[in-house]
Formats: structure tokens, C-alpha cells, sequence
């Protein structure tokens, strides 16, 4: 039976986990997921979980925060005042804003805390910093 390899198109189903086993997303809800193995469309620790299985097998794969998505950066936070805001923004915790940035790009942050004076932004990945584990099915090789 053919293994996969870099270069490969496959389609696997996945369920990617926390440490403290919190699910943070999964395929089994909707079609498997296709990518072609190098092509760097998915993150690096994946496709290299997916090399060498053949299809219809199963696997366990952690993934360390640097193969998935990179340390959490100190640098992609930001404390900025709150009057820089519209007043009519209502920020919490939690909630996700989309910022233009001088270069015409829109860069995705979460706001992490709310003062009276300040609001904290976090540019980081939500995964960032995290050791990943998946319980991956590699379903075809195409």
C-alpha cells in the first residue's frame, strides 16, 4: 500500500485537542480536509504527522507549539489607550477586532484586558504558544 509523501494531495479527517484535552476543532462534523502534503497550507507538525501513514490508518500526533503556531510573542501585544477608540465601541474581553494597519493590511487581535484607561490587544494566534495534540485518519491519498 502507497504511503504518503511530501507532494501528496490527501484528505483526512482530524481533531485537534489542548492539553487539557479541550477540543479547539475538528473535521469529523464535515468533509474530510484536503491539502496537499509541503505545500504549507496547513501547519508544519501536521503535514509531517500525515507523512508515511497509508490510508485508512489512525494516529495519535503531538505537535509542539514551534511546528504549529509559534511561540506566543510578547511584541504582538499592545496596551493602548482607550481613547483611541470610538466611543460607541462597547470592548470586552474576549472580543475579536479587525485593526488597519499603516501598510492598508487588516491584522486580526483579541482584546485580553479592559481598564478605565487602556485596552490590551493580543495580535498572537490563539493557539500561539501551544502544544497541539491530533487524533488524525488519513482517509485517501488523491
Amino acid at each position: 500500500m502507497r504511503q504518503a509523501q511530501n507532494g501528496d494531495t490527501v484528505k483526512v479527517h482530524y481533531t485537534g485537542k489542548l492539553d487539557d484535552g479541550t477540543v479547539f476543532d475538528t473535521s469529523l462534523d464535515r468533509e474530510p480536509l484536503e491539502f496537499t502534503i509541503g505545500s504549507g497550507q496547513v501547519i508544519p507538525g501536521f503535514e509531517q504527522a500525515i507523512v508515511g501513514m497509508n490510508p485508512g490508518e489512525s494516529k495519535i500526533a503531538k505537535v509542539t507549539a514551534e511546528e504549529a503556531y509559534g511561540p506566543h510573542r510578547k511584541e504582538m501585544v499592545a496596551v493602548i489607550e482607550k481613547n483611541q477608540f470610538p466611543e460607541s465601541l462597547q470592548l470586552k474581553v474576549g472580543q475579536q477586532l479587525q485593526i488597519r494597519q499603516e501598510n492598508g493590511r487588516t491584522l486580526l487581535v483579541k482584546v485580553t484586558e479592559v481598564s478605565d484607561l487602556t485596552v490590551t490587544l493580543d495580535a498572537n494566534h490563539p493557539l500561539a504558544g501551544k502544544e497541539l495534540t491530533f487524533d488524525i485518519k488519513l482517509i485517501e491519498i488523491i
